[in-house]
């Protein structure tokens, strides 16, 4: 293959060529990608691109990044977004206890010479402390590490631009040390629950793949493949049953990782099938907020297991 234009390395794990290679090694680590999301993870690999990720909450946008590390064998740097993060919580921080406690040294000297000697080493690397994206950059393992910028829609304009430079050069100016440029660009996934819309230019830095919820038999397959202590039945009865939940007119349908969740507490309290009774005692396993547990119960439990029985086939 050719290098790519960038002129980035590319980071693909040993005997993968294809996307078909690296859908089939991200099965051996447990994640069940289509044929869509594992081609754009194996670009994103080969090209040494961005990855972003959009979708609702719990289809495993996330988890691609956690795969990613362990299938790379390499850390995980996750830096989550929320509203009003700025560069110092995502970049890099002065130690101010520390160069106070410095300057206050530099006192009991009492010499001038000495007093300014150690106030210009208050901005060296010593007294910097590093948060995610810095981490990132400055990682001198064999191999980069894998950069999860989570759930970035929560995060503002303004960190949105810092974003798009630091995406484009995978470099940081620190003014008095100078800059910082990766030796080998960290593999970086980002990913949206779009409660807000990204801005076209950080998207256009990035390969760009929307997840959705999975068909009834792929999600059948990922619970088998994640939970296999459940049976059969089970499984494609808890599948069914969230695929009719989120018809329903909830404030947060549920996403992949709750049906998982359900079925780990199902399978804990040795359950095979689901009735009535199990399907209220466990709703908080899969429904989050209390008004959507409440809807489903006024709606009727028996309405759903018949439209489970439906769908699962029997």
């Amino acid at each position: 293959m050719s290098e790519p234009r960038n002129g980035r390395r590319g980071a693909l794990p040993p005997g993968v060529s294809s996307a078909g290679d690296l859908r089939e090694l991200l099965r051996r680590f447990d994640y069940l990608a289509d044929e869509g999301l594992a081609t754009a993870i194996f670009l994103a690999l080969r090209l040494g691109r961005p990855l972003f990720l959009e979708g609702e909450a719990g289809v495993g946008k996330t988890e691609v990044a956690k795969v990613l590390s362990r299938m790379l064998e390499t850390p995980l740097i996750r830096l989550q977004c929320y509203e009003g993060i700025d560069v110092y919580q995502a970049l890099y921080e002065w130690d101010y206890a520390r160069q106070l406690l410095h300057i206050r040294a530099a006192e009991a000297f009492g010499g001038a010479e000495d007093r300014e000697r150690v106030e210009r080493d208050l901005y060296n690397r010593e007294f910097l402390i590093s948060r995610p994206l810095l981490q990132a950059l400055e990682h001198e393992g064999p191999s980069p590490p894998v950069l999860l910028i989570d759930e970035v829609d929560r995060s503002d304009d303004e960190f949105e631009a810092f974003l798009l430079e630091i995406l484009s050069d995978f470099a940081v100016t620190i003014p008095e040390l100078g800059t910082i440029r990766a030796e080998r660009p960290p593999v970086a996934v980002l990913t949206s629950n779009r409660t807000r819309e990204v801005h076209d230019a950080l998207k256009r830095r990035c390969l760009y793949y929307y997840i959705e919820h999975p068909s009834f038999e792929r999600e059948v397959e990922i619970v088998r493949l994640r939970v296999p202590e459940a049976e059969e039945r089970l499984a494609r009865q808890v599948a069914a049953a969230v695929q009719r939940l989120r018809e329903m007119d909830l404030y947060k349908p549920p996403g992949v990782a709750e049906t998982l969740d359900w079925t780990e507490a199902l399978v804990a309290l040795g359950a095979k099938e689901l009735d009535e009774r199990l399907v209220q005692a466990t709703l908080g396993s899969v429904l989050k907020y209390h008004e959507d547990q409440q809807r489903v119960v006024a709606s009727g439990l028996e309405e759903l297991l018949a439209g489970v029985g439906r769908i699962a086939g029997g």
